[in-house]
């Protein structure tokens, strides 16, 4: 009778360490599932955030906002270096075309807002940079690609060509 007690008691024991176990995993399940939820959202919530002021909205007066159109169109996004900050839905853009604005609606030229930026941003921010010590390959590169172009050209011209007889 006492072994039969004994067994009992271990069945009991063995069948609430099991119960124990499956919570116990379904408790870890349930935290590592929070923690990846967590994890992934962080990135979504970081990006929110509400756009320039004068990002997506207009000049009221429309030659002011001609002008800053025009200004925008000559200015490279810093982000996406392939496209005008007049087109890129990047938030960077986004403030750039803000910064634009309220300047240009604040009375100043145009080559004075290019001006500022240039300052603030660098030579990289038009798309058409000043001749200078730092941008002097960025306008002989082509030139010297051409020249090499041409004398491989004329090099390949020549040994193609038949001898006279």
């Amino acid at each position: 009778m006492a072994e039969r007690a004994v067994k009992t008691a271990r069945g009991i024991l063995l069948r609430s360490r099991g119960r124990a176990a499956l919570l116990l995993r379904r408790i870890v399940g349930a935290f590592v599932a929070a923690v990846l939820v967590l994890a992934l959202a962080t990135p979504a919530v970081a990006q929110s955030r509400a756009p320039a002021p004068y990002a997506n909205v207009q000049l009221p007066d429309p030659a002011k906002e001609a002008k800053a159109t025009a200004l925008m169109a000559t200015l490279r996004c810093l982000v996406c270096q392939g496209q005008a900050i007049v087109d890129s839905d990047a938030d960077m853009a986004g403030d750039m075309r803000s910064l634009v604005r309220q300047r240009i609606a604040a009375g100043e030229s145009a080559d004075e807002v290019r001006d500022w930026l240039i300052a603030r941003y660098g030579d990289y921010v038009t798309y058409d940079p000043p001749m200078s010590a730092v941008t002097i390959p960025l306008w002989l590169t082509p030139l010297a690609l051409l020249g090499l172009g041409i004398w491989i050209a004329s090099a390949s011209f020549r040994r193609r060509r038949p001898p006279r007889s």
